[in-house]
C-alpha cells in the first residue's frame, strides 16, 4: 500500500484486497451511504469520510495524513496481509470460490460501543430498518456535523429512556440497549478490557447483557474487538454452511461453530465474511 496527501485528500495506490462496495455491503457495519458506483460516505469515530474507488486508486476525503494514520488505516485493517490469509483459506474449495466472488472484503475495526448497540438493534431486523434506527438514535442523542450526526457516546446515550428509544423505532430492543448502557456505566462490562481477553472470555462478558446472544456477541467480537477466530452465524451463514458442509441438513449453531473452529482456527472470522457475502448475494440455500 502506498498513499499520498493532496488537498485534504488521501490517495491510496498500489493496494490489493480492497473493494469498498464489498467491504461495506457485507453486513458488518450500518453507517454508510452509497453515493454512486464505488463511491460511499461513512460516519465512524466522530468523522465523516467519503471513499471513492477506481481501478487504480482509492480516495479518502476529507482526510489528512494524521487522521489516516490514526484512524483509517486501522479501521480498514490496511496493515493486515489479506493475500496471505486468502492463500491459506483457499485450501478449502468452497471458501476459495467465495473469495473469488468477493476478493476485496476487509474486516472493519469499529468503535466497540457503537458496534455493540448497532448489533443489539440488528436482532430480527432488516438492514434498511437497522440503518434507520441507528440514524434516528444518532439524530436524537448525537452531535450534528454537516448534514449528518455522529453516533452518541455512552455519556450522551445514557440519558435515553425506554419511551424515547421506542420513538426511535428500536421496538423490543429498547430494554437491551438500556441494559448494555447500565452494565458499562456500573463497570460490570468494560469494553476496553475485552481486547486483552480470549475470545471465549470476552464473549462471556458480552453475554451478561440482557438480549445479547451468541450471534450479537460474535459480531461485536469480530467487527470491533479484533477476535478473528469467531464465526458469527446468522441465517445466511447457517444456510451456506448447511448447504456445502452438512449435506443440506438442519445443523445447530454449536455444531457449525465447532466445525469452523476446527477447520479455520484463527482465520474463521475471515472465512465467515467471504461465505456470508457469497451466500447472501447468490441466495445459496434458498429452495
Amino acid at each position: 500500500m502506498k498513499y499520498i496527501e493532496e488537498n485534504n485528500k488521501i490517495i491510496m495506490t498500489d493496494f490489493d484486497s480492497f473493494n469498498i462496495e464489498e467491504i461495506l455491503e457485507c453486513g458488518q457495519c450500518f453507517r454508510f451511504e452509497k453515493i454512486d458506483n464505488m463511491h460511499y460516505k461513512i460516519v465512524a469515530y466522530s468523522k465523516i469520510l467519503n471513499i471513492k474507488q477506481t481501478d487504480n486508486e482509492v480516495e479518502f476525503y476529507p482526510c489528512n495524513k494524521e487522521d489516516f494514520k490514526k484512524i483509517w488505516i486501522d479501521y480498514f485493517d490496511l496493515n493486515t496481509d489479506y493475500n496471505k490469509i486468502k492463500d491459506i483459506l483457499k485450501n478449502d474449495d468452497i471458501v476459495k470460490k467465495a473469495i473469488q466472488y468477493a476478493e476485496g472484503i476487509r474486516i472493519l475495526n469499529q468503535e466497540p460501543f457503537e458496534c455493540l448497540i448497532s448489533f443489539i438493534i440488528s436482532q430480527n431486523n432488516r438492514i434498511p430498518m437497522i440503518k434507520q434506527v441507528i440514524k434516528n438514535i444518532s439524530e436524537k442523542y448525537g452531535v450534528k456535523c454537516e448534514d449528518d450526526y455522529f453516533f452518541p457516546t455512552l455519556q450522551q446515550l445514557k440519558k435515553a429512556t425506554a419511551e424515547e428509544l421506542r420513538l426511535c423505532k428500536t421496538g423490543f430492543r429498547d430494554k437491551y440497549i438500556l441494559d448494555a448502557i447500565e452494565n458499562i456505566e456500573n463497570g460490570n462490562l468494560k469494553l476496553e478490557d475485552l481486547f486483552n481477553l480470549s475470545s471465549d472470555e470476552a464473549k462471556e462478558q458480552l453475554l451478561k447483557i440482557k438480549g445479547v446472544g451468541t450471534k450479537v456477541a460474535d459480531c461485536v467480537l469480530l467487527f470491533s474487538l479484533k477476535k478473528n477466530d469467531v464465526f458469527p452465524t446468522d441465517v445466511w451463514v447457517k444456510r451456506v454452511m448447511e448447504y456445502f458442509y452438512f449435506n443440506e441438513q438442519d445443523t445447530s449453531i454449536k455444531k457449525i461453530h465447532s466445525f469452523a473452529k476446527e477447520k479455520w482456527g484463527d482465520l474463521a472470522g475471515y472465512a465467515q465474511q467471504y461465505l456470508f457475502y457469497y451466500a447472501r448475494s447468490e441466495k445459496i440455500g434458498i429452495k
